[in-house]
């Protein structure tokens, strides 16, 4: 059908509207690869904006062999793969009984599941929880915290729920068990959800900031966020790995955009290859029909 001329303009407004949103959205992320990038005297004089003034990629070249980036970075791996199998495991098994009418007790559990939603213990009670588990100074108290979103559980029980039921009963026909189902049917046709829900945790596990900082207490085992973190707030810091530099020229600011860097880009490599699933994954998960 021909669109309208009141359409045309509606769609051309909506367009710059959201052309100019995602200009803005992206300028930090182009200003920061900039200073990463550029000489010293460009970025002390303030005059660094979309693009490198010079070629300089000694903020790398410091970063890498000066700090404890490298560790960080697997120590960031470890709690982002991990902490996706354990919550996506978790997940799945919890949302897939929830999901089934026949199930004793499914619509108690779902409202235990969605009270945590409005109520929590806060920030003292579960520490002494995460303490009398002797968890303190483990990645166990970053994973298990956090091991089910009840906002990703739903999404996931309502998606097993869309699941026409002549697929139950041809499975069962065919000699199903509840685990086979779930495995050999439930799970292939939910990979847009599955994905979803994958990208929602490893974004959640790769950018963990205050659970790190609280529970874990050598420095060793802290991740990217809270080395980068460390390096933007601590002045003095900085300013001890730039003057250990031979033969380097970078100024504190080159230094903090090259950390930033090196803690965004492997999501930013990551979501393409799960942005196909996103949408599909949340809308068929969020209604009922």
């Amino acid at each position: 059908m021909k669109s309208t001329r009141g359409e045309k303009i509606f769609y051309f407004v909506n367009s710059f509207i959201l052309l100019l949103l995602g200009i803005t959205c992206l300028f930090p992320l182009i200003n920061t690869i900039a200073l990463s990038l550029s000489d010293l005297q460009p970025i002390a004089s303030g005059r660094v904006t979309f693009y490198p003034i010079g070629w300089n990629t000694d903020a790398f070249s410091m970063l890498f062999g000066g700090t404890r980036i490298i560790p960080a970075f697997w120590n960031s791996v470890v709690i982002t793969v991990v902490g996706v199998i354990f919550s996506m495991s978790v997940t799945i098994m919890t949302a897939y009984p929830l999901s089934r009418r026949i199930f004793f007790g499914r619509r108690f559990f779902t409202l235990a599941m969605v009270f945590t939603m409005l109520f929590s213990g806060g920030l003292i009670p579960t520490y002494l929880v995460v303490k009398s588990l002797g968890l303190v100074n483990s990645y166990f108290a970053i994973w298990l915290p956090a091991l089910v979103s009840t906002y990703n559980l739903l999404v996931m029980r309502t998606f097993f729920e869309n699941i026409p039921d002549e697929i139950d009963d041809a499975a069962r026909i065919d000699g199903c068990t509840e685990w086979t189902y779930l495995q050999k049917v439930v799970i292939p046709l939910s990979m847009p959800a599955i994905a979803t829900l994958t990208l929602f945790y490893a974004v959640g596990f790769w950018n963990a900031f205050m659970n790190v900082l609280i529970y874990i207490n050598e420095t060793s085992k802290y991740n990217l966020t809270v080395l980068v973190q460390n390096m933007i707030q601590s002045q003095s810091l900085l300013q001890e790995i730039v003057s250990t530099g031979e033969q380097v020229q970078v100024v504190p600011e080159s230094l903090k955009a090259a950390g930033v860097l090196v803690m965004v880009i492997p999501m930013l490599v990551v979501y393409p290859f799960l942005q196909k699933y996103f949408v599909k994954g949340v809308m068929l998960g969020s209604i009922k029909g």
